[in-house]
């Protein structure tokens, strides 16, 4: 009687929610985040809830992201992303994380990123994923498997990578069967025309993320001529269809002043992006290359940039490296999420290509509870600087270390060089990043003799 009173407080609130959710003025978006405190048994998110009712009665720009959502986007997934993503990922789920920390004694990743195809039609230079054969594929059968163990967990958003995730052709019925979970699907944009458009507006629970490299001769250089031009038409299927998109971005010593510009930040408002992912090129996958890692003084400067974007760009901003304060660090080896390839290794981060298990012989509970997994989380908590969280980049004696544990695989030929035969460039990187992070952290969040600043935890 009690689980079933649970639950129809549940199912109230979110019908009140999508009653009010054509309303984004800012009294109502307050209302909703008090109707939305009343589902998480969490304090840490009842005070994240208590966060953003500040930023709404502040009028902050980072308000704009949940007021599009509510004002421009098609009503169908409006609903998909207020019920699935609110509710049953970050509200609901969170109580049943809880549960299974308090059962399994660690909790669960937030994600979980699974490239279910290497199918792509493009060849771009220094692709992560590059070198892992373009044949792999997961069985639809696998990835509901997946998908449900992580339902089990309470985690309902899934991260959607590759290849180019739109070649696997019965994809969309993976969405249509998991109606209650997200997707963040990252694609390169060229395969999505009108009919697809069609589908996404079908499901609802979609969300692309276009990768780019900046204006049109960057984004072709590496990509492909035209490449561009497709993915600004893509764009505006979505927009005119009211579908809601990111977009994504590699930085690279190429790109850095034009995706640090405020000229560009509002090119793609006024195409429509919604939110930006923004990353930095690791020297793994297809044909390694250091000339396109991004320098020390460049890492820090898109660092800075984002911080002055956030608090003037109506758009929401993920920095995958540099957002270590604010997310406490690495989130690796399932402490927030890990990746499952295509061949169905279970690999510590997209950018950490080794592994132990695999999704034929194991389950997700089991490859969590790993030695190697554990060992990852272990060691995330001994970093005090957290603008250096990587074991890539910034801690690569770490990475060789893991590596090199019992029983870890390389998931694809030439996997292992970052640990070996570039070693030493790694090295010399982490010392001259530290240069200019070990100061920052100090002086910008008051951390300094190996002490955390005050709000910041493992």
């Amino acid at each position: 009687m009690l689980q079933s009173l649970k639950n129809y407080t549940t199912e109230k609130i979110v019908s009140l929610l999508l009653s009010m959710a054509t309303n984004a003025s800012n009294e109502n978006l307050a209302r909703m985040t008090h109707l939305m405190e009343l589902i998480p048994k969490k304090e840490y998110y009842k005070e994240r809830i208590r966060w953003i009712r500040r930023l709404i009665r502040e009028n902050h720009p980072s308000i704009e992201f949940p007021r599009r959502i509510l004002r421009e986007i098609h009503p169908n997934q409006r609903e998909k992303w207020i019920t699935n993503l609110a509710v049953n990922h970050l509200l609901s789920g969170t109580n049943k994380r809880k549960a299974w920390q308090e059962r399994e004694g660690y909790y669960p990743p937030s994600t979980v990123v699974i490239s279910t195809t290497m199918k792509c039609n493009l060849s771009c230079y220094g692709c992560y994923a590059g070198d892992y054969a373009k044949a792999l594929e997961l069985t639809n059968d696998e990835i509901d498997s997946i998908l449900t163990q992580m339902k089990e967990m309470g985690v309902y958003f899934a991260v959607i990578s590759g290849g180019e995730p739109f070649f696997k052709e019965d994809i969309f019925e993976i969405f249509k069967k998991h109606s209650d979970m997200a997707f963040l699907v990252f694609t390169h944009g060229g395969l999505i025309d009108e009919a697809m458009v069609r589908k996404l507006v079908e499901v609802g629970n979609v969300m692309p993320a276009f990768s780019l490299e900046g204006y049109e001769q960057e984004t072709d250089e590496r990509r492909g001529p035209g490449h561009f031009r497709k993915v600004m038409r893509a764009m505006d299927l979505l927009r005119e269809a009211g579908l809601s998109f990111c977009g994504s971005f590699t930085q690279t010593s190429r790109n850095t002043d034009i995706i640090t510009s405020d000229e560009y930040i509002d090119m793609l408002v006024a195409k429509g992006v919604f939110a930006l992912w923004l990353f930095t090129y690791v020297p793994v996958g297809r044909e390694p290359d250091l000339e396109l890692m991004a320098t020390p003084e460049q890492r820090d400067a898109l660092r800075r940039r984002i911080v002055d974007f956030r608090a003037a760009k109506p758009m929401l901003f993920v920095d995958f490296w540099n957002d270590g304060p604010i997310i406490s660090g690495c989130i690796a080896g399932g402490r927030k999420y890990f990746h499952i390839n295509a061949n169905g290794d279970i690999e510590p981060c997209v950018f950490c290509h080794f592994a132990v298990d695999n999704i034929r012989r194991t389950t997700l509970r089991e490859a969590l509870r790993s030695p190697l997994f554990r060992k990852i989380r272990q060691v995330q908590g001994e970093h005090d600087n957290l603008l250096r969280p990587c074991m890539l980049i910034d801690h690569p004696d770490v990475g060789r270390e893991l590596f090199q544990s019992a029983g870890a695989y390389p998931t694809h030929e030439g996997a292992d060089a970052i640990f070996t035969a570039l070693a030493d460039n790694m090295d010399d990187y982490a010392r001259r990043y530290a240069e200019f992070a070990d100061p920052a952290w100090e002086q910008e969040f008051g951390a300094g003799q190996g002490k955390r600043p005050k709000g910041v935890t493992r």
